[in-house]
């Protein structure tokens, strides 16, 4: 399994603080929920479109997919030195369509 993090480095603020946000995904939500501890990243700030999207996602479909954490600049920098593979915001799509296609050939192989 991989963490990836990716460049957008998006101006926004977030809670108070003004920085550059980019997105860390995973391949296993599992993963990505290890991975944001080791970078102290609580819980909370995971990013679920079929919880708090807007519109919410319905489960199971390509848009419930998106599910990552929004990351500074400086945690962007930390998480590729915890391994995190760095890739630009424009790979996000096919990694996150690869993700559902291996999600859905998962669940048709156990019906």
């Amino acid at each position: 399994m991989t963490v990836y993090v990716d460049d957008l480095g998006c101006p926004a603020t977030v809670g108070g603080l003004n920085a550059r946000w980019s997105h860390l995904i995973a391949d296993d939500a599992a993963e990505l929920h290890a991975f944001a501890d080791r970078l102290g990243l609580r819980r909370e700030w995971f990013q679920d479109p079929t919880v708090n999207g807007k519109p919410k996602a319905a489960p199971g479909t390509r848009a419930a997919e998106n599910w990552h954490y929004d990351v500074t600049a400086s945690k962007r920098a930390q998480a590729i030195r915890l391994g995190a593979v760095a890739v630009s915001y424009r790979d996000l799509p096919a990694i996150i369509n690869a993700r559902y296609e291996t999600r859905r050939q998962a669940e048709g192989s156990t019906s």
